[in-house]
């Protein structure tokens, strides 16, 4: 039987609980293992949680935190010991791991404080245990050492944390609601993937760009613009702007009088950056280096994402988002288009603080993007792309080919785009200029890498449910939208043309389309071409050195083809 003062020494390896009322044993797919509480609560409880445990545990692989009718939920991972290898089955399989629930902890626990304190934990833990197990070389003459499979957020999730914190002082406004809307979605848990390519290609490509040294330079210089604190401060002066910022800047110009002329300021000298020393052949550095204009990049990022996130949540009268309400029903759909507008205002404040003309141009064009492919998913389909065409290459699919063409490429502009542009943009910070591979490396695999986040997205709209999701399964459908396993479902089933044609508008067409699916190979068709893009964003990372970095972007290919949230 588990006891609460046991819970309480593997609990506050990661957090402090003073008071923790009920906890419970489960494995993820929800048995009821051990269970401990205060005489106060009740057994049945846990149970009312079971049915939500396992979905957490999926969308998380790891620490997660939750509100629940009964509470606080705080779910992390039981590591194996001694006690829990013993009940391995006899097949030899590892068995479930098993998963901590604790129930109604009276103190509060900073969400990215919990994730980072147990990444950073698990993964240390990791690589020793690696370590331990790594033959000497005397003992593995002639072969080759396996690569340790390294977690991508556990490598960077100290700078994750502090980015997302930081993050929040680019939001303020002099009008709190205002705030209150560009914050609203930055205090739920998400996956960050985004901000987490710019992060570990910034890792796997700094000291390799023959501009690298400059740009170190130009992170410790004070006056050069490249450290954290300077790229918080405006390029113009503050009351020019009247970037009214509570958080970060307290000069702004009063409204009680008329605008005064101001005598312009004396002209700085920048520091003059060090003559180009570089003989040798580049190599990555040691120990690993992240910029503050790569952190910046990595916010700016994320920003244009929840920005896009508000928006569409408008044109698609969605009602949740992360399994909360979506900011339209929390604010109303005029403070979340104003809320959207607002954070794409401060990216782009942000981003011509970076200092580099090839970064704004990417990130400028990621918007552009991010309207093209919201423009085109609402284009009407003509009636002469529609039915099944003979096409001989087998890896091109048959289903109205223009359709193919348009779906793919609305992909690209409403995801991947900002997952290679953000990519390549963290390379150009590090130093890469034209003729650098690594460059091309980050667009390519962060191209690729878009797009099988896309299309395994469109599957699991199919495959998961609401809970899962945190938002309603069959999206797609109800706005009329055909993507991958529809149109392949459209190759085996010919009714499936018609109600593309009338975007699934007539009664029953929604319910239809989905049987249709489901009696079709279409999901896993379109699993298939998600793996082959996962794959072609893996072939890119060959050309990089071996690095924690390169083998974090390798997992993070795999594991976003096999995610089931």
């Amino acid at each position: 039987m588990l006891v609460l003062s046991a819970l309480h020494d593997v609990l506050t390896q990661v957090l402090s609980l003073p008071d923790l009322h009920t906890a419970a044993l489960l494995t993820p797919s929800g048995e009821l293992v051990s269970y401990a509480s205060d005489p106060a609560s009740s057994k049945d409880h846990v149970r009312v949680v079971v049915g939500l445990s396992g979905e957490v545990w999926q969308e998380t692989h790891g620490v997660s935190m939750m509100d629940s009718e009964v509470g606080k939920i705080l779910v992390m991972p039981v590591e194996k010991t001694a006690e829990n290898s013993e009940q391995s089955p006899a097949n030899g399989e590892d068995p479930e791991p098993l998963m901590l629930i604790a129930l109604n902890a009276v103190s509060a626990v900073d969400w990215e404080d919990l994730q980072a304190t147990w990444s950073r934990r698990h993964y240390t833990t990791a690589q020793a245990q690696h370590a331990e197990a790594t033959p000497s070389p005397s003992h593995s003459a002639g072969k080759q050492a396996a690569s340790p499979r390294v977690d991508p957020h556990g490598l960077v999730a100290p700078e994750l944390a502090h980015l997302r914190k930081t993050l929040l002082n680019l939001l303020g406004s002099s009008h709190p609601g205002l705030t209150d809307i560009a914050e609203y979605y930055f205090l739920h848990p998400s996956k960050q993937v985004r901000p987490l390519l710019v992060l570990l290609f910034s890792c796997a490509t700094n000291g390799l760009g023959r501009d690298w040294e400059l740009k170190k330079w130009a992170a410790e210089c004070e006056g050069a613009g490249g450290r954290s604190e300077e790229l918080d401060r405006p390029l113009t002066r503050s009351d020019v702007l009247n970037d009214w910022n509570p958080k970060m800047s307290d000069a702004m110009s009063s409204f009680e009088s008329v605008f005064p002329l101001q005598p312009p300021p004396a002209p700085s000298q920048p520091p003059i950056p060090p003559a180009a020393t570089r003989s040798s052949p580049p190599t990555l550095s040691s120990p690993t280096l992240i910029l503050p204009t790569q952190t910046r990049l990595a916010q700016i990022v994320e920003m244009i994402h929840v920005a896009s996130l508000l928006h569409d949540d408008v044109i698609d009268k969605a009602h949740l988002r992360r399994g909360a309400p979506s900011a339209p029903a929390a604010f109303g759909n005029k403070l979340a288009v104003l809320g959207g507008d607002f954070l794409l205002g401060r990216a782009s404040a942000a981003l011509s603080r970076l200092g580099e003309n090839e970064v704004v141009e990417l990130i400028a064009s990621v918007i552009a993007n991010l309207v093209e492919g919201e423009i085109l998913q609402m284009k009407e389909m003509h009636r002469a792309d529609f039915g099944v065409v003979s096409i001989n290459d087998a890896s091109v699919p048959r289903a109205g080919r223009e359709n193919w063409n348009i779906y793919l490429k609305r992909s690209y502009l409403k995801t991947a785009s900002l997952m290679a542009k953000g990519a390549r943009a963290a390379v150009v910070l590090g130093g890469c200029r034209d003729g650098d591979v690594w460059k091309e490396v980050a667009y390519a695999y962060g191209r690729n890498l878009g797009i099988a986040f896309q299309l395994v997205d469109d599957i699991l709209d199919y495959e998961a449910g609401e809970a899962t999701l945190g938002k309603p399964g069959g999206a797609d459908l109800q706005l009329g939208l055909a993507t991958g396993p529809a149109l392949y479902a459209w190759e085996e089933h010919p009714e499936m043309g018609p109600l593309i044609e009338r975007k699934f508008e007539k009664e029953g067409d929604v319910e239809l389309a989905r049987d249709l699916v489901r009696r079709s190979s279409g999901v896993e068709r379109t699993r298939d071409l998600a793996q082959a893009h996962a794959d072609g964003a893996k072939e890119m990372l060959r050309l990089l050195p071996d690095s924690d970095a390169k083998s974090a972007l390798e997992a993070l290919a795999e594991r976003v083809v096999k995610r089931t949230s």
